[in-house]
């Protein structure tokens, strides 16, 4: 990580075109924000974060559906998603008492500044910290493929977290031009007992040889790691059956007993 997370987030890490070009693409299949999605589910609320160097972030937090609240989930989506298509999906985290946050990456969708991996990690860094403050309680982590990039990043930097799911992330992002200090393998913690790794064999968009060395590294430090035959890409399983096992297995780690 930077020292100084406010210098210089901006600039491309990655490659000074492809970086820029790839982030641009991503963000239009993914969409634009859908204004009335909170308004459709009860303990939604649309909430903002301004960051280090001024840019607003905005994104949903799910109330904890219970007296209290036993602590939060951090969710990251995939580079070609918005927050407000996952409030339907997390609605279980809060039914077990746990308010749930997500945003949109910067530059994408409601939130401002440029698209850039650098600084989506400073992002999540400074959310995971500010929300670690504010709540009481279990600090969880849920990373979907790029997200899981991400938030892999901030266990790399040394953050008090309880437990993480990682689903469908790759070993690595340096073979796509960007530094190795972003490489997900190499930001996994000593001790892996807090995570658990997915991988499907049915997944087109990050197959298991891309995390092959992701989910070897981290089972030989403890980590509990599912390579299903079956799963595919998350969101993207072949029928409603599969999507229920893996939301259910997701919420069984991260909600389970320490």
């Amino acid at each position: 990580m930077d020292k100084n997370p406010a210098n210089d987030l901006e600039e491309a890490v990655c490659g000074l075109f492809k970086e820029p070009l790839a982030f641009a693409l991503w963000s239009n299949v993914a969409g634009r924000p859908n204004p009335g999605a909170a308004s459709r589910i009860a303990n939604a609320q649309a909430i903002s974060h301004k960051t280090v160097d001024g840019r607003l972030l905005r994104g949903y937090r799910l109330k904890a559906r219970a007296d209290g609240t036993k602590g939060f989930v951090l969710v990251a989506q995939g580079n070609a998603m918005l927050a407000d298509q996952l409030l339907a999906h997390l609605g279980p985290f809060a039914a077990e008492g746990y308010d749930v946050y997500i945003f949109d990456y910067r530059g994408y969708g409601n939130s401002q500044g440029k698209r850039r991996l650098k600084a989506i990690v400073s992002d999540y860094r400074e959310l995971f910290e500010a929300l670690s403050k504010a709540t009481e309680g279990r600090r969880l982590l849920y990373g979907i493929s790029f997200g899981g990039i991400v938030l892999l990043n901030v266990i790399g930097a040394g953050v008090a977290y309880d437990r993480a799911v990682i689903d469908s992330s790759p070993s690595r992002v340096s073979t796509f031009g960007c530094p190795e200090r972003y490489d997900p393998v190499n930001n996994l913690p000593p001790n892996g007992s807090g995570l658990l790794i997915i991988s499907g064999a049915q997944d087109n968009v990050v197959p298991p040889r891309d995390s092959r060395e992701l989910l070897d590294t981290a089972q030989a430090r403890g980590a509990q790691v599912v390579r299903s035959t079956d799963f595919a890409h998350p969101f993207m399983d072949a029928d409603a059956t599969l999507r229920q096992a893996r939301s259910a297995l997701i919420k069984s780690f991260l909600m389970g007993d320490r």
